[in-house]
């Protein structure tokens, strides 16, 4: 049962001058229209008198959307102290937002932590700088580390995103990125295979045959290999593909395939009785998205015999075969 909930306020493309080649704020918020301070706490209120009823212990608020630190800072202050009214009461836990390396200074992380925040996470989106400079991010991958160090020393929580397959990337480069990432210590990271959104850079470029966007197929196994590096490192990873782009179930393609890995790996290739067995949360990416890893055991072992358990004692996403 999921005990923690996390509320968004989207700013859109606010307070960033910059128009990276994958960006379309407006089209992944749905909004366009200016938020005030006002319209953050009529969020807060929103979701708090949903979320009472589903029994959470915990709630936090999110700022979303734009580089929430390059706005002025007496915006910035203006949305925080929004927030913190309902952290102070205790209605909230957190207070956590998203911002490009290129906006943190001193001057800034101070800032967010007389107002309050818990957490602040970096879109870093890739540690190569060809990469970068094919991207339009206008910043080098020396920012971002120094940045995600700096938002480590003042105390903040840290979460680093990252972006596949973007111009000049490679599988190389991604699974170099991964590392990186892991080598910065982050609590949390996101990882969004990239995709081609109307009016961005990649639309044109796609349009005139300069760029191809990961099949589905190479966007689960690439991410796959990241998330396997950045999750054995004990990083939390919060979100797997940006929802409802590339599929729908993006994020157990990938949780799934890892689980099917794992289970062939202790199977026996001598033919008999198995159990494979996982806890009650991680049951759906052991069989798989539409029974797809059942599937997979029955075509390429058939005379051997499994069956599928719940063992709750095991932790998340840990799969085990007996015989």
């Amino acid at each position: 049962m999921k005990t923690h909930a996390i509320i968004p306020i989207f700013i859109p493309h606010e307070g960033c001058p910059h128009s990276c080649i994958f960006c379309n704020q407006n089209i992944i918020t749905a909004k366009a229209e200016p938020v005030t301070a006002s319209d953050a706490a009529g969020v807060i209120e929103a979701w708090l008198a949903t979320l009472g009823r589903r029994g959470l212990t915990s709630v936090g608020a999110a700022f979303y959307g734009g580089s929430f630190t390059g706005l002025p800072k007496e915006r910035q202050s203006e949305y925080l102290e929004a927030a913190r009214y309902y952290k102070d009461r205790g209605l909230i836990s957190e207070i956590r937002l998203s911002t490009r390396p290129d906006y943190i200074d001193d001057e800034i992380l101070s800032n967010l932590k007389r107002h309050g925040v818990d957490a602040v996470e970096l879109g870093v989106q890739s540690f190569d700088d060809d990469v970068l400079a094919r991207s339009n991010r206008c910043h080098d991958s020396e920012c971002a580390r120094k940045s995600s160090l700096m938002v480590r020393d003042y105390g903040f929580r840290l979460g680093i995103q990252l972006m596949i397959g973007l111009p000049a990337d490679t599988e190389e480069k991604d699974i170099f990125s991964a590392v990186e990432l892991v080598r910065l210590k982050p609590e949390d990271a996101r990882l969004y295979p990239a995709v081609v959104l109307p009016g961005t850079g990649l639309e044109r470029m796609h349009a005139a045959g300069e760029y191809t966007p990961l099949a589905l197929e190479e966007a689960v196994r690439v991410t796959k290999k990241m998330y396997k590096i950045i999750s054995s490192a004990g990083v939390n990873i919060i979100r797997v593909g940006l929802k409802n782009y590339i599929h729908p179930a993006f994020r157990q393609l990938v949780e799934s395939e890892i689980a099917r890995d794992e289970l062939e790996g202790q199977l026996d290739p001598v033919p008999g009785s198995f159990v494979f067995a996982c806890n009650g949360k991680s049951f759906s990416n052991m069989v798989g998205h539409k029974g797809a890893n059942k599937a997979y055991f029955k075509a390429k072992y058939p005379l051997h015999e499994i069956s599928y358990a719940i063992d709750d004692a095991q932790q998340d996403g840990r799969y085990t075969v007996a015989r």
